[in-house]
């Protein structure tokens, strides 16, 4: 049984010219179809979403992302029970939980501890459980002995942690959450994305709306690209990701599936074995092409990574760079010819050019790496991409016989001080 069924969900809203015409339209039982235009021929409404269908399996995670305005928040908000379908049905199928606006729920004048007992209460909690929990949320909020202050006397920042922590122990089957920590510091998202992670892996079904994409592809296998309130594609993240962000960089450039002609050489190492990457995602108006990816030798040593770049046209400022990403879709480390302060010549057609980054890689915890290269024309602050190469060669790092702590291993001495 799936946790989340979303069939057929449309949803219009009424543009009227007077308060008589909006109560007219409160009171009509029947909806005509939009026009494709996303107008009604009858009567002024406008679509924020159309014929939307798609299902979450228990235990899932399912991304979904696009541009402000594309829908996001108002399905999520049908899905949540806040906003009703104009037409369509949604089954939810468990405890249902929304990170939506985070304390918007609140009570000005309660103070922290009432306001936790009444949210517990919405979302479902008896009064035992939000007892028997209070200690792990108020410990979770790190607000102390503001607790028992009324909530009109919080700063922004507590009431989010305070709304965060209830939501999250409120034993949640079915978790939506609609870009709610993107209002937060560094600490708190930090400690709220640790939390989402320990919920994903105890097996709860998550929405998760978020534009970094990072978070989207660490979180989840699937993702839903919404576009003017119509679903735009639905598959795998990676996939539906590179799309999204190719239209995005590049809306005049579709983004090709197929790798061209890439030379992705590289050598069997002791600890690290790199291998072409199968259907990668490519974009870029191809005014430059990357033509050939290595790894010299072992990611330990000097001369980590080899580009092999062509132009096709002018490039008056080309920038040259790389991003090394786990097998979750995170983020490890990436730079680029730009940043390293190292300015490349002009590339006229025809130009070949051989690029070499070298760095002394940290030791990396075990597990299947992949580069994503890309070269561009401009400055770090406004450039157009000319050729951009999702996962375009991958390397695998074998267990150590010192096991790495975290992500990866920096150089570091422990030194006593006498005194």
């Amino acid at each position: 049984m799936n946790a989340v069924e979303v069939s057929n969900v449309s949803k219009y809203y009424a543009l009227a010219d007077s308060q008589f015409t909006r109560l007219r339209r409160i009171f009509s039982p029947v909806h005509p179809a939009p026009s494709p235009s996303g107008k009604r021929a009858a009567v002024r409404d406008i679509s924020a979403l159309a014929d939307i269908n798609f299902s979450v399996a228990e235990g899932e995670a399912l991304g979904i992302i696009g541009a402000n305005g594309s829908g996001k928040s108002t399905l999520l908000q049908i899905v949540a029970g806040i906003l009703r379908p104009t037409t369509g049905s949604v089954q939810v199928n468990g405890r249902c939980s929304a990170l939506l606006e985070l304390g918007s729920g609140f009570a000005p004048e309660f103070s922290g501890r009432q306001n936790v007992h009444l949210n517990g209460t919405i979302l479902g909690l008896s009064q035992d459980e939000i007892e028997e929990k209070f200690d792990a949320i108020h410990r979770f909020s790190g607000i102390g002995d503001f607790i028992d202050q009324p909530i009109r006397t919080y700063s922004t920042g507590m009431v989010l942690r305070l709304a965060f922590a209830v939501v999250a122990h409120s034993n949640p089957r079915i978790l939506i959450v609609d870009e709610a920590l993107a209002v937060g510091d560094i600490a708190f998202r930090q400690r709220c994305m640790r939390r989402i992670h320990e919920l994903r892996s105890a097996g709860v079904t998550m929405l998760f709306v978020s534009h970094d994409a990072t978070d989207v592809k660490a979180l989840c296998a699937r993702c839903l690209w919404l576009e003017h309130g119509r679903m735009r594609r639905l598959g795998e993240a990676d996939d539906v990701v590179a799309r999204y962000l190719a239209s995005t960089l590049n809306p005049r450039h579709h983004p090709d599936t197929r790798p061209d002609t890439v030379d992705t050489t590289a050598a069997e190492q002791t600890k690290a074995i790199a291998t072409p990457e199968k259907g990668v995602h490519r974009f870029g108006n191809r005014a430059a092409k990357v033509t050939g990816i290595s790894l010299p030798g072992d990611p330990a040593h000097d001369s980590w990574l080899r580009m092999h770049v062509t132009a096709n046209s002018v490039i008056a400022a080309p920038i040259v760079g790389f991003l090394v990403r786990n097998d979750k879709g995170e983020n490890i480390f990436g730079t680029n010819s730009a940043r390293e302060n190292h300015p490349l010549p002009v590339f006229n057609p025809g130009d070949e050019q051989v690029i070499d980054f070298h760095l002394n890689a940290p030791r990396l915890a075990p597990g299947q790496y992949a580069i994503s290269v890309a070269i561009s024309n401009g400055t770090l602050d406004q450039y157009e991409i000319c050729d951009y190469i999702e996962d375009a060669i991958t390397f695998r790092v074998e267990p150590h016989a010192r096991p790495v702590t975290g992500y990866m291993e920096l150089p570091c001495r422990a030194v006593a001080i006498h005194r």
